[in-house]
């Protein structure tokens, strides 16, 4: 696959992907995507998408340990 932003060439390799579901957030380990050689940029197949919607709504993720995250908004 080439990078639509770079053009570069795309490689298949798990990844850590972070994901929001339903204002939740979650880092999903070892998700399979097309990882730019170039950039980094990274494609997920839509399938691999709805896997990880549907694990996480089911409940069947394993929880291997939960962070504490601050969400701060940029002063105007």
């Amino acid at each position: 696959m080439i990078c639509e932003f770079c053009g570069g060439k795309t490689i298949k390799k798990k990844v850590r992907k972070v994901h929001w579901l339903q204002r939740q957030l979650y880092i999903v380990d070892d998700v399979e995507a097309e990882v730019c050689q170039e950039c980094g940029e990274r494609y997920y197949h839509a399938t691999t998408l709805d896997a990880i919607d549907h694990a996480l709504a089911a409940g069947r993720q394993v929880v291997k340990e939960r962070l504490q995250v601050q969400v701060v908004g940029m002063p105007a």
